[in-house]
């Protein structure tokens, strides 16, 4: 643990200013309509996630204090930063609602209509009701509540209308009835047929708003006014550490049940509620001083609107996305031809996934190929990798897959994707509890002429075509000896033959990951204090270890220059005059999600350059199984460099990470960058520039 009191971000505020920035792309004028839509939907998504994980954490951290005066180090008020998240929250909650007021507001300049139920005409209603009376009634299962109500089990996810049903004259005491709507079952948006050049969009709540005398018919009441909530429960699974592999997946399915019976810990509700009627609910929820409360408009879980439909009009969206052709791996040509002259490095989204597929589906039918083992955290579903596995086993292959269990909210899915690939007869691995296989990897290993030959990927991101055309990533196919023999025992330990090989290479958490970058900025606090040029550029997701944060300001109090690109959660204080003055650092936030890791230490003029699966967090140094990767091609080291020199330079999508956290936008001065643009420029460029080098022949492993 760092010994010295150097400033530290709070992770659950740091991680707030990052949503601010989502929120800041819905805002921007310059962002086609319906794409600040989707980034209201992105906001909203993962403001779920925050409070199901990171806020039910702290949550807990607060009935630990009062339990027992314990906290945890960065900890030691709990209950002041979980007043601070909603007081942050509830700033950006009025925010969001103006953006979306707007953002309506310009869509029907062009056409495009949001109506509730209060303004359809008799044409659009009657739509609506039949629509409401095929697809919508057949789903709906009310629930009437007594006085006090007698909640039932509200479920995560989830949207809510809760109904009052009373008489204008009175004469009848008011109902109350609750409402799943069927999200999922049934569209959340149900979009008119265009009538005069004006597109109509009905959300699903305001259809059964529309409809509510219809679905209460058989009650004397001629007045319905219907509010939304929307319930979040601590969705954290906490696995027993002396499990055993064989029983994972049952306390998988165990934890799974737990999970959509968690405990509350935020309400959001329609501000109109009544307040009698919010108050019998939060009795009936258990919630406490310390749960989140908050009054919002008449609509929530937008996330739906990150699968908002795609209406006419080119300039509402982005235009569509027409990738790079690799110069190295060019169609109907051998990916292992290629990677036998020279790695080669893919870019995601700017380059396409199938060569990714191609390279798997090449090795299932290739006589030479012996095996075929891989990692799997997150697959797409009706997945291609997944597929080209299955023929690789027909084609008589010995497939090994290591399958992570425990990847937060895919947990079913890789449930059953398991299951699956068992019954088609490739060999499945269980990572163990506590311990997540993060790293992405892949080997496939050949016989020629009676010997072996490997060949392999290294990638920061998952092996998930549909990620792959909106994730930044990088992917490299290597037949490099120095990385394949160790790729090759890192998955003889997942699979329990080698209990610790070693690795002279690769960097592996959570054996070797932490130390080998401690030594690597070690290394450039040594060259700064010769009066040598040191630096360090980092390109990551999140920065939160405290550890490694004291070896950078340990670097910056030497006389290193360090540069980070960090997308997400920054613990770090950079600039001023204190322990970060030579630390400078921002966070591009466009269309396509920021996710590669890319680490460049100066080396005295001889940059190394590592890449990886792994953030800098405690969880990822310590309680994973992740891989950083030296790059050995000198072409494809500068590449990378220059990159991420393109991204330094950024001074239309990148915001100053500083110590007010107030994401202003860099200053734009000079020619403007757009990275996310100009990617495409530089990766066209490239294919037609030489190799830097020439490859030296591959020799078999």
């Amino acid at each position: 643990m760092p010994t010295s009191k150097l400033p530290l971000k709070n992770r659950e505020l740091s991680w707030l200013s990052f949503n601010a920035r989502v929120l800041q792309e819905a805002a921007d004028p310059a962002v086609p309509l319906l794409e600040r839509l989707r980034f209201l939907g992105i906001f909203s998504s993962n403001l779920d996630e925050f409070f199901r994980i990171r806020v039910a954490t702290v949550r807990r951290l607060v009935d630990l204090r009062e339990k027992t005066g314990r906290t945890i180090p960065g900890y030691p008020h709990p209950a002041k930063v979980l007043s601070k998240i909603q007081h942050t929250v509830i700033g950006q909650e009025r925010q969001f609602d103006a953006i979306y007021r707007q953002v309506v507001a310009e869509l029907a300049q062009h056409n495009i209509h949001f109506c509730n139920d209060t303004q359809l005409d008799a044409a659009a209603g009657n739509q609506v009701k039949a629509f409401f009376t095929s697809r919508v009634l057949p789903m709906l299962v009310p629930v009437m509540l007594g006085n006090p109500p007698r909640l039932p089990e509200l479920t995560d996810h989830s949207l809510y209308l809760v109904v009052r049903m009373s008489r204008s004259d009175g004469a009848r005491k008011a109902r109350h009835a609750l409402i799943e709507i069927p999200v999922g079952s049934v569209p959340r948006f149900l979009v008119l047929p265009p009538q005069d050049g004006r597109q109509i969009v009905v959300l699903l709540d305001d259809v059964i708003r529309y409809c509510l005398r219809d679905l209460f018919y058989m009650f004397d009441y001629d007045q319905f006014q219907a509010y939304a909530i929307k319930l979040t429960r601590d969705a954290d699974l906490t696995l027993d550490q002396n499990v055993q592999d064989e029983d994972l997946p049952q306390r998988i399915v165990k934890s799974l049940k737990q999970r959509r019976r968690g405990r509350p810990v935020r309400l959001v509700h329609d501000a109109a509620l009544p307040r009698a009627l919010l108050k019998s609910l939060m009795r009936g929820l258990r919630f406490s001083r310390y749960d989140a409360v908050i009054a919002g408009s008449r609509y929530h879980n937008f996330k739906d609107f990150i699968a908002f439909p795609r209406l006419a009009g080119a300039e509402l969206h982005y235009p569509a996305l027409r990738t790079v052709p690799h110069p190295g791996l060019p169609p109907r040509v051998s990916v292992q031809a290629s990677i036998d002259e020279k790695d080669r490095l893919l870019h995601y989204p700017y380059q396409s996934f199938d060569a990714m597929i191609r390279f798997l589906r090449e090795s299932a039918i290739d006589p030479e190929v012996k095996a075929i083992k891989m990692t799997l955290y997150r697959a797409a579903k009706d997945s291609r990798i997944v597929n080209a596995l299955i023929n690789a086993v027909r084609n008589g292959k010995a497939v090994t897959v290591v399958v992570e269990l425990q990847a937060r909210f895919n947990e079913e899915e890789n449930l059953a994707l398991a299951n699956r690939l068992t019954e088609e007869g490739a060999k499945v691995i269980f990572g163990r509890p506590g311990v997540k296989i993060h790293c992405k990897m892949t080997l496939v290993t050949k016989a020629r002429q009676g010997r072996t030959w490997r060949y392999c990927n290294l990638a920061t991101g998952n092996y998930n075509e549909l990620t792959g055309e909106i994730y930044c990533d990088d992917s490299l196919f290597t037949s490099d000896p120095r990385l394949t023999v160790e790729v090759s025992r890192l998955f003889h330990q997942l699979e329990g033959t080698v209990p610790k090989p070693a690795f002279e290479h690769l960097l592996v958490a959570p054996r070797t990951l932490r130390v080998g970058l401690e030594k690597l900025i070690d290394a450039e606090i040594r060259e700064a204090r010769r009066g040598r040029p040191a630096s360090i550029l980092l390109k990551l997701n999140n920065l939160s270890d405290p550890e490694i944060i004291e070896w950078l300001y340990r670097a910056s109090q030497a006389g290193v220059e360090i540069r980070l690109i960090v997308r997400g959660i920054c613990c770090l204080v950079p600039g001023g005059r204190g322990a970060g003055g030579r630390i400078q650092a921002i966070s591009i936030v466009d269309r396509f999600l920021e996710h590669s890791r890319v680490f460049v230490f100066g080396n005295g003029g001889r940059p190394k350059v590592y890449m990886a699966s792994a953030d800098l967090m405690p969880r990822n140094l310590d309680y994973r199984v992740e891989v950083a990767w030296p790059v050995y091609d000198e072409d494809l080291k500068r590449e990378l460099i220059a990159i991420l020199e393109l991204q330094w330079r950024d001074n239309t999508k990148a915001r100053v990470l500083n110590r007010a956290q107030n994401n202003r936008y860099r200053d734009g001065a000079g020619p403007p960058v757009r990275t996310q643009t100009a990617m495409f420029d530089l990766l066209r460029a490239r294919r037609s520039l030489a190799p830097l080098e020439s490859p030296a022949p591959r020799k078999p492993t």
